[in-house]
């Protein structure tokens, strides 16, 4: 599997676990906010790390380590996702696996091999400003609502969540959002922060007035929103 970069401890990615990190390169998205540039637009340009180094670290910090969390890029774009999960999983760390929802196919197979713990996924905005926001001319929206369902049907721990870009956000469209993942058992505003790395310039975030009023508005239609990044 490409995998472009390796975080050794983190208490953030994976909620409830002490984990590491996996950066997977490569991503079928080109969304103008993106703060991970790198790994999208030159997938091969880092030195890989091998599988060999990150399951070597996991022997290592057995003790210190619970989880493992994957993202990216995309980590679905890869075919042999699955067998490194396994292998995760057969070293005994449960699996935060991190996706833009566009592989409903391979999330299944994961879900179903019982691969993944606790999942994450991208709600880029609503329907209508989906393309927009992805930074593509059109999106297969069918995709993102197959995915949406597996993981509300799916058995697992799982969120959705929104990073929230002035150029992109207004009240209304998380409004809209949340209407279209209703009754999802949590949805998160994410405060954009540049990084520095962004796909595309002209990006900003939103005051954390804002985002409160964006949570307050997505509310009433989930079981569960809250704020992160904000202060």
């Amino acid at each position: 599997m490409n995998i472009q970069g390796l975080q050794k401890l983190t208490l953030l990615d994976y909620p409830g676990h002490t984990a590491c990190t996996v950066f997977t390169g490569g991503c079928n998205l080109r969304c103008p906010f993106c703060h991970n540039a790198p790994l999208v637009l030159d997938p091969e340009g880092n030195a890989p790390f091998t599988e060999e180094e990150i399951f070597a670290l996991l022997e290592k910090r057995r003790g210190i380590l619970d989880g493992v969390a994957i993202t990216g890029g995309e980590p679905l774009l890869h075919k042999d996702i699955g067998a490194f999960l396994q292998k995760v999983k057969d070293k005994g760390f449960a699996v935060k696996l991190d996706t833009n929802g566009f592989f409903p196919d391979r999330l299944e197979e994961l879900l179903r091999a019982g691969l993944v713990d606790y999942a994450a996924m991208d709600i880029k905005n609503r329907p209508e400003k989906y393309a927009l926001t992805c930074g593509l001319e059109k999106v297969d929206l069918a995709k993102i609502e197959n995915s949406i369902h597996l993981l509300m049907d799916g058995g697992i721990e799982y969120e959705f969540r929104t990073t929230v870009v002035k150029e992109f956000h207004e009240i209304e469209d998380i409004e809209a959002a949340a209407k279209w993942i209703g009754e999802a058992k949590r949805y998160y505003l994410q405060a954009f922060k540049d990084s520095g790395q962004l796909i595309a310039g002209g990006c900003t975030g939103r005051s954390d007035e804002e985002m409160y009023a964006m949570a307050d508005r997505a509310r009433p239609f989930v079981a569960l929103c809250e704020v992160r990044g904000v202060g």
